[in-house]
């Protein structure tokens, strides 16, 4: 165990709302660990959408004042007392990446034994803390919600965001055409990334181009993670049997659909988390090990958008709040 301080900077909301309601303070107590945690003292800290959700009350929170943030890398600072370091597999001064942990907005983060691994000395703090969920997800939306193909052609909605560039890369590797949507001013970068066709979703729909681009047939597989706004658009673009699915809600909530709308074409719905493709620890290995390789296998960087002091958190959420990031943002605490 290292010699901890007896208090910690953390950012703590004690009701929904706007970004307003976040609080950056310099007390706050350490987290106390359960029988199955441990301590890493943060050096990089993950901004994701899924942040918001809960700070604006669209996703619940349990109890308050709580702690956002579910992703960080640090350094391994204490074991529970009882731990076997070689059952945990980590020693105090280990480099850890934390996934979908709780209460990651603070310069100290208990991290559950099942949601960590080791970053190599390849990847960089801020290259792993911008690949943790993100990178993650598009993993295993590719492979687990729907195993995209070599020759499969398949549809990226805002694919200019964390998640969607991962998505574009990553199908790329396994040999699918790629149509990818985003805004006027993300086009080339879209392109750069390796997406075949990219529609500039601000001058109107996109069914027309899709449909161009599949002789009329439509995609095997439609990742959407905006939501409300492209939900019947990205319906009409998947293909008869094909898979549509929707893993975000940056346009607020999908609203309720006659499910009858599926057998049209039998489509498939999916609504997927990432945290239940990773509920073993086996699972959590296994994905991060191959989102590891491809990272350093391919020379694959991250795209920053921009590192924050966590006491400027609120502006973080404004900033990816409004659509206009390009890439991770992440907090320095």
């Amino acid at each position: 165990m290292a010699s901890l301080p007896s208090t910690m900077c953390g950012v703590t909301f004690s009701k929904t709302g706007g970004s307003d309601v976040l609080e950056y303070k310099t007390d706050l107590s350490l987290p106390k660990l359960s029988d199955s945690q441990l301590l890493i003292k943060a050096e990089i800290i993950g901004v994701n959408y899924i942040d918001t959700y809960f700070r604006s009350g669209l996703y619940p929170t349990p109890n308050f004042p709580a702690i956002l943030g579910r992703e960080a890398v640090g350094t391994v600072v204490q074991l529970p007392s009882f731990s076997d370091a070689n059952v945990w597999n980590v020693s105090v001064g280990d480099r850890i990446a934390a996934f979908g942990t709780t209460g990651g907005y603070a310069s100290y983060i208990a991290v559950d034994a099942a949601k960590l691994a080791k970053v190599p000395q390849d990847i960089s703090a801020s290259d792993a803390c911008a690949a943790c969920l993100q990178a993650l997800t598009a993993w295993t939306l590719i492979n687990d919600t729907y195993n995209v193909k070599s020759g499969d052609t398949i549809l990226v909605t805002a694919a200019a965001g964390g998640v969607g560039q991962w998505i574009v890369q990553m199908a790329k590797s396994k040999g699918a055409k790629v149509i990818a949507t985003c805004s006027t001013s993300k086009v080339d970068l879209v392109k750069s990334l390796g997406a075949d066709v990219v529609v500039d979703y601000s001058k109107g729909e996109y069914v027309g181009k899709v449909l161009e681009e599949t002789g009329g047939q439509g995609v095997e597989a439609v990742f959407d993670s905006v939501g409300k706004d492209t939900f019947d658009q990205s319906l009409k673009c998947v293909k008869r049997k094909g898979t549509f699915a929707s893993f975000g809600n940056a346009s607020g909530a999908v609203p309720p659909f006659s499910i009858a709308r599926l057998g049209e074409k039998n489509v498939l719905l999916a609504r997927p988390r990432l945290d239940a493709y990773l509920a073993t620890k086996e699972e959590l290995e296994s994905n991060v090990k191959a989102v590891w390789d491809f990272m350093i296998k391919g020379g694959i960087k991250p795209q920053i958008h921009k590192i924050y002091k966590l006491k400027d958190v609120a502006t973080a959420h404004d900033d990816i709040e409004s659509r206009k990031t390009t890439g991770k943002l992440l907090l320095e605490p």
